[in-house]
Order: C-alpha cells, then structure tokens, then sequence
C-alpha cells in the first residue's frame, strides 16, 4: 500500500507542463538590502559630483543609475563578462530588484562608452573618493591607533587577450602590479600599475602614505598613533626619513645582508629571547634577539631598532625543523623616544612598543595579505578591456564597490553573517535568494518566502540597511 501510495503522490507532484509569467520575479533578492544601503548612506550624488565631466549630453542616463548598475553587477559577481549586461538588461525583475527602470537598464556596448570616457585624471578621482570613504570609515568606528598596511598585488592577465601595460612580474605572469594601501579590510589607496613596476617604484610609495596622513590628520584625529608596516620591498632610506617626518610608527621587514646575518651568527643563545603568542593547540612561538642597526649609507641619527626573528612552532603548536624555519628582520622607530612614542602612550597603547607586541603586530601582515585575497575572491584577476585607461578605471571602481560591500558587511550584516565571510558567502547566503515584487497602494514590496525571513532575518537587514549608523559626507 504504502507503494502505491507514494506512486500516486509522485504523480500529483509530477510538473506536466511550462508556462510564462507576467509576474516580477528575481533571483537576486538579497541585493535589493545592498541597493537601499547604498542609497541611504547618499554615496550616489558624491559620483555625480566627482564624475560630472563625464556626461556629455543631459539626455544620456544619469550617472548615479550607471554607478549603481556597474557596482550591482560587481557585487553580484555572476560573471565577469560585460556581455552579462545584455542579459541584465531584459530582465524586468532584476532591474526593479536594483531599483533601476528598464529603460535605464545598460547594455554591454553602453558600459564599453562609458568606460572609454575616462581619462588619467578622472580615473585619479577614484583615489579621492577611496580615501573619503576611508575617512568615513575612521569615523565611524572611530579606532584608537591606526595601523595601515602597504604592499603590491599581481592581477594575472597571462591568458588573457593582450592588454595595454600587461606586462611580466616577479611570479613569472603577464599582468599587472597595482600599489594598494589598506586597513582593517578596507582600501584605502591605490596605484594602478603595469606589472613590472616594483614594490617601491619611483616616489609612488611617499606620495601615497604623505596623502594619506594628511587626511587623517586632517579629518579625523591630529594625535592619533599611526603605524604602517610593509615587507622588505619597501627597505628604503628614503621611505624611513619621509615616515620619521610624518611623525608614523615604522613595521618593515629587513634584508638579510650577510654583515647582519654575521653579527647574528655569533650571538650566543643565553642572550636570546621567545615571545609566545596564544595557549594551547593555537600557540605560536618565536625566538628573537634585538639590536639597533644602521645601514652604511644612513645619516648617524638614522639608528632603528631591528629584531632577528625564528619562528619555532606553527599555528598547530608543532615545533619546525631547523631547515624549514622561517628567519625575519623587523626594523622599527617605536620604542626610541620619537612622536610616535608619545601619541602611543597618550592612547594607552604603551605596550605596542614591547619586543613581544612589535613581533605580533608586524606578523599581522597576514591580514594585509587576506585583503587582496578578498578583492580577488570579489572581482576576477582578468581584466575586461584592451586599453589601459579603461582597465585602470575598471579596477578602481571595483575597489570603491569592494570597499562598500565590506561597510555594508558591518553595518548591515553584523551577527547575521560573519562580517569575516568572503563576497563569495554574502552572493551565496544573502543576494542570490528569490523574491516576487509587487505594487499595491501605491507601495512596491519586495516578497520573500517565510523560510528566508527567519533564517537570514530579513527584516532586520531591511531596518539596518534603510538606517545606516552614519552616513557618507564629502569631507
């Protein structure tokens, strides 16, 4: 019985037949929530402010509902094709799901338009715009020291059909080698570069970092401690004398010159020290022993502290061999009397200039390197054009749509989904749910079902992303 029952359930169950609807129906649900952040925190008037220039004719569409679908289509991350706009473009549900008429709606030959228009200097706009948005981010969670980070990022194009500046890197790929300077997940700057150029190419790393004090001090706090730590790339005098003007702490890794590694050599153990980070199983512990060292071409007041460093265990708590441990130098200003010193005691930060605190911040680095693996789990390495201008406006919009998606992630997703979670999880978990969009009254309701209300608290993400914690303002 029981097996003709469930043959007859079966059939009841079975779809016999497919039909169109007229009914307002989309896929990506969740994006709406990203939509309405983006236009309650009022980002959109600050492009049309920015990019007026672009716009040539009062009759083409307005630039905010081509900033939002461009952004939209990044966050998204459907695919990275801009032929993907035509298939956007005849999809009635996505369009009111993003807020957008269908008329407004791009297509991929507009978007190429678009990005053909942008010049060198109104791509360097994206620059400013990134560190407002840092600003707005400084106050907002208002942190009591800042520790930025700097570094290169290589985007693969070596399969890619040729791209202008596509040039060779150092990880023996055609592509190219933007400079990026970031914190706490966000970025803050950035350099878009052919692949050759090296980590501390030309005066782009004392410009970048100059800038970008000046707005911090500027715009949010003359006293705040600043620190910014990078890796043996950017070893330059020069780089160390412009950071000791600013008055910023220093984090940088040294070269192993084979004088240093010498003096080290006939350092006798009982002088050593070890520094243990964590208890149990999470335990990491290093082996370090500190100097002052100045190099042969340094001025006599050029002095830094500098620790040689040998990680003993790893993560897991197991001990490494002699032949795969890992040796570092960190050169460092704090803890030597300067400004720095002063803004770290004043914040009650006295003990980031400890041996053991310099170690585990410089080794923090980490985080600065999970950064670029999240912009590369956001948007592809493959860059869509041919021309470099293009490209180079590409990339700097993806970084600006990267940078609100991770202020969406904290104001808006915050104990529902792990602010940790890569674009990867938020596309899966929360914009690709369905929903059916209906008018009545006068009112436009977006439809979702019971089960996606209660699991991802939908509710509560339309309240907070319609009342965000601060809005963005043009400092």
């Amino acid at each position: 019985m029981s097996n003709i029952a469930l043959s007859r359930s079966s059939t009841s169950l079975r779809i016999d037949k497919i039909e169109v609807t007229d009914d307002q129906l989309t896929s990506r649900a969740g994006l709406s929530t990203f939509v309405r952040y983006l236009n309650s925190i009022n980002v959109f008037p600050t492009f049309e402010k920015l990019f007026r220039g672009i716009r040539k004719n009062r009759k083409s569409q307005p630039l905010a509902s081509i900033f939002k679908q461009i952004i939209c289509f990044l966050a998204d991350g459907t695919s990275s094709h801009i032929s993907y706009f035509d298939d956007l473009r005849d999809d009635q549900g996505y369009a009111a799901g993003i807020e957008v008429s269908p008329e407004e709606m791009l297509s991929s030959h507009s978007v190429k338009r678009f990005f053909r228009k942008f010049s060198p200097f109104q791509y360097f706009m994206f620059r400013r715009l990134l560190q407002k948005l840092f600003i707005w981010r400084l106050n907002h969670e208002k942190p009591s020291v800042i520790i930025l980070g700097v570094d290169t990022m290589v985007m693969d194009n070596n399969d890619a059909v040729k791209r202008q500046g596509a040039q060779p890197t150092y990880k023996k790929v055609k592509g190219f080698q933007p400079l990026q300077l970031n914190w706490k997940g966000y970025f803050v700057d950035a350099v878009f570069r052919g692949g050759k150029k090296h980590s501390n190419y030309s005066d782009t790393v004392q410009k970048m970092i100059t800038h970008a004090v000046k707005q911090i001090r500027k715009h949010y706090s003359e006293d705040v401690p600043i620190i910014l730590r990078c890796d043996a790339g950017f070893f330059d005098k020069k780089l160390f004398r412009c950071f000791r003007g600013l008055g910023i702490g220093i984090l940088c890794g040294g070269k192993h010159y084979a004088d240093i590694n010498a003096f080290v050599g006939g350092v006798k153990l009982e002088h050593w020290e070890q520094y243990k980070k964590g208890e149990g199983d999470k335990a990491r512990v290093w082996s370090f022993y500190e100097f002052g060292d100045r190099r042969g071409t340094w001025a006599e007041n050029e002095f830094l502290r500098a620790f040689y460093c040998t990680q003993e265990t790893e993560e897991n708590g197991q001990y490494l061999m002699e032949f795969v441990k890992h040796d570092s130098i960190i050169y460092t200003n704090m803890g030597m009397g300067g400004k720095i010193d002063e803004q770290l005691i004043s914040a009650g930060h006295g003990n980031m200039m400890e041996p053991g605190q310099i170690i585990e911040t410089y080794f923090g680095r980490g985080s600065d390197e999970l950064v670029n693996r999240a912009f590369k789990d956001f948007v592809s390495q493959k860059l869509p054009f041919k021309r470099f201008n293009m490209n180079a406006s590409y990339y700097y919009l993806s970084l600006t749509a990267f940078l609100l998606l991770e202020a969406f992630k904290h104001d808006v997703c915050s104990g529902i989904i792990p602010i940790s979670a890569y674009s990867t999880t938020i596309r899966r978990q929360l914009f690709d749910i369905a929903g059916k969009i209906i008018r009545k009254s006068r009112y436009t309701i977006l439809k979702v079902t019971a089960s996606i209300m209660k699991r991802l608290e939908f509710d509560t993400l339309w309240e907070r992303c319609n009342n965000p914690p601060i809005k963005f303002t043009w400092l």
